[in-house]
């Protein structure tokens, strides 16, 4: 006999989040199943590295909000609370201080961890897209490259991979911000503690 899987809705999520013994845990839900993240320090340093230059790019164009592992969610869909590596938010609305953002970013971007399957990773972009998204990057740590996933004008999902020797722009949701792959993969932070 098939056990039936059991779905939580956001509402039910968001009290499980609460508890005392969740606060500490990146804890999202995807089609009503609740998911933990737990970053290595890989992931965590590239979130950083992404992070830091969304910001800079802020620091001179102040047209939206940089964040790591913030929740969003639709008010319309009762089954998912996203929680991106890294977002973009443009300053439409004011900083949100409690609960989840109820937008999907304008850009999200999931970084692979060891047991992400690449189709598993397209999934949660054609989610944020169809959803609100304008922009996704998805980060492949051993690749060492990103794909670029927007909407086609007929709404297919469409896929650009720019490699290491690339640069990631901004499109329409950042203008004017451009961004060498190789800063991302080969920043400085990789050379501390070799020997030279």
């Amino acid at each position: 006999m098939e056990m039936t899987k059991l779905l939580y809705t956001v509402d039910d999520f968001e009290q499980l989040a609460t508890l005392p013994e969740n606060r500490d845990r990146l804890l999202e839900l995807i089609y009503g199943e609740i998911h933990e993240k737990m970053p290595t320090e890989l992931q965590g340093i590239l979130c950083g590295i992404i992070a830091m230059y969304l910001l800079l790019y802020v620091e001179q164009f102040p047209k939206g909000y940089p964040s790591v592992y913030t929740a969003h969610r639709l008010s319309t869909d009762y089954h998912n609370l996203r929680l991106p590596d890294v977002s973009f938010r443009r300053a439409t609305s004011p900083i949100v201080e409690s609960g989840a953002v109820t937008q999907m970013p304008d850009l999200a971007v999931e970084i692979q961890s060891p047991d992400d399957k690449p189709s598993t990773m397209r999934e949660k972009a054609a989610y944020y897209l169809y959803n609100g998204s304008e922009i996704v990057w998805l980060v492949f740590v051993q690749l060492k490259w990103i794909e670029v996933c927007t909407l086609s004008q007929d709404g297919a999902v469409q896929i650009e991979t720019v490699d290491i020797e690339g640069i990631l722009s901004g499109g329409n949701v950042l203008p004017g911000f451009t961004l060498p792959v190789k800063d991302i993969f080969e920043h400085g932070i990789f050379n501390i503690g070799k020997e030279d």
